[in-house]
């Protein structure tokens, strides 16, 4: 069974009621409950996280470290954009990850084109609401068969 860590940044607990047009109606606990399911469905085990607090964010990315995850899906939220020392913490990581946003962030202000995380990533999944989050873990678990089945061939 795979274990998966799933991390939403700064101000995504605020999604339902934070500008719908650009993020829908659908609450974090909402997306939460769709990717539980989607995570049982696939056989795998998804650890959920959410913070406000930059340092308590990247705290929890070091904690995943010794936690044995087999990959993480993040939302970094306007984080994805500004902060290297998230960016940092995610390139100690040695597992696969998937960014994902829910509102497509190459087609809204020029600040939001860049993001610091991507270099880091596998992928990037963007602009689909909660299917992104369910589109990242279906990837997050591709990829991990993938290396599964490459180290079982001799």
């Amino acid at each position: 069974m795979s274990r998966l860590l799933l991390l939403h940044g700064v101000n995504l607990n605020m999604f339902g009621r934070r500008d719908p047009k650009q993020y829908g109606t659908h609450t974090l606990e909402y997306i939460n409950n769709a990717c539980q399911k989607l995570a049982r469905e696939l056989g795998a085990e998804l650890t959920i996280f959410q913070s406000n607090d930059e340092g308590r964010f990247i705290t929890r990315i070091h904690e995943s470290l010794d936690e044995g995850f087999d990959g993480v899906v993040i939302n970094a939220g306007a984080w994805t954009h500004t902060s290297l020392a998230i960016a940092d913490a995610l390139a100690i990581l040695s597992v696969p990850i998937v960014e994902v946003h829910m509102s497509n962030i190459h087609a809204r202000e020029p600040i939001r084109h860049t993001s610091l995380i991507s270099p880091l990533c596998a992928g990037s999944i963007v602009g689909f609401g909660v299917d992104s989050y369910l589109l990242g873990i279906r990837a997050l678990i591709s990829l991990l068969l993938q290396k599964t089945d490459k180290t079982n061939v001799r």
